[in-house]
């Protein structure tokens, strides 16, 4: 009888996966985000009060910045930090398509990765956003390979970006993880191309105001579907995407994630990110990309500036949750 009821446990806590915290994290250690790159949990943090942007660059390690307009420091801040600037990425599309900062770090099998965000009232769409992965082995630079699945010992890598759906939702977009890894699905034209993976209710970024996000992922052991991706939004928890969840069709598209309670679909058959544990996360990209594609994809006017602003970046191997108050 114990033997039953101890495989059951054992089954259950594979389908439904450990739960999730949510509200104030790491970050709650470290009022106003003061000392937290000291935090021995923090692989990489940045508030961007200190230094001009080559200095940024730097510390950063590699920078994007095509006719030195597209990063720069503006005078805002996330609230509750107590700061007073933070970076902004512009794209003007008769000379750039925006902007990047990357960095790296020694891998790691799970990562927590928690910035904030604002968009102008009269934000436009975007093509791509936030990125975070591996590479083996690892660059100083963001790879390409658009279109391409990566090998199961070479790449994995995930944006949450925000999505305009065509024009059929308010610029910039809801929120859905834009994954690469090497069971992702292939698209109709025969490249692979993203697979995005949507939450049950929808989540539209918000416009004028600052926003916290936080994704979560976590490398599969090889030969194990127990890779997991999460997402916060001012800390409340919106997307959980581990084994056994409810998903819809999973086409070259990605897919939606189903409500449990109102079930159909199928289980999610896990994430196999990874065929060799030498593969870790090992780089965040702080990534604004528009492009005439996303603007004519969305119907929107031509010739107008589009710009984002972001702040407090913490890269960690724990939850870090929204700024705690000062």
């Amino acid at each position: 009888m114990w033997r039953f009821i101890l495989i059951v446990g054992l089954f259950a806590g594979q389908v439904l996966g450990q739960p999730l915290p949510e509200g104030f994290g790491l970050a709650k250690e470290h009022a106003g985000d003061r000392g937290i790159g000291h935090d021995p949990a923090v692989l990489f943090a940045e508030d961007f009060e200190t230094g001009d942007v080559q200095a940024i660059a730097k510390r950063w390690g590699e920078m994007s910045n095509k006719g030195g307009d597209a990063v720069s420091l503006a005078d805002d801040s996330a609230p509750g930090s107590g700061g007073k600037r933070a970076i902004e990425m512009t794209a003007s599309l008769d000379h750039n398509t925006g902007g990047h900062l990357y960095t790296t770090f020694d891998g790691v099998d799970q990562m927590f990765a928690r910035f904030y965000v604002k968009f102008p009232e009269d934000a436009g769409y975007v093509h791509h956003f936030v990125h975070l992965g591996g590479y083996r082995p690892a660059t100083r630079w963001p790879q390409g390979g658009a279109g391409e699945r990566p090998r199961g010992d070479e790449r994995v890598t995930a944006g949450i970006e925000p999505f305009g759906r065509n024009g059929k939702v308010d610029a910039p977009g809801d929120w859905n993880f834009y994954a690469y890894w090497h069971e992702m699905k292939k698209s109709a034209d025969g490249k692979y191309w993203g697979n995005s993976i949507w939450p049950v209710q929808r989540q539209a970024a918000p416009r004028g105001r600052w926003q916290c996000v936080e994704v979560m992922m976590k490398l599969n052991e090889p030969g194990q579907r127990d890779g997991r991706m999460a997402l916060w939004l001012d800390g409340q928890l919106v997307m959980d995407v581990h084994q056994g969840v409810r998903r819809g069709r999973w086409t070259g598209m990605g897919f939606d994630l189903l409500d449990e309670a109102a079930g159909g679909g199928e289980a999610f058959e896990g994430f196999d990110f990874r065929t060799d544990e030498r593969l870790k996360l090992n780089f965040f990209w702080l990534l604004y990309y528009v492009t005439d594609r996303a603007v004519q994809r969305h119907h929107e006017p031509a010739g107008r500036r589009h710009v984002v602003w972001f702040d407090n970046v913490v890269v960690a191997r724990r939850y870090v949750g929204p700024i705690f108050g000062r």
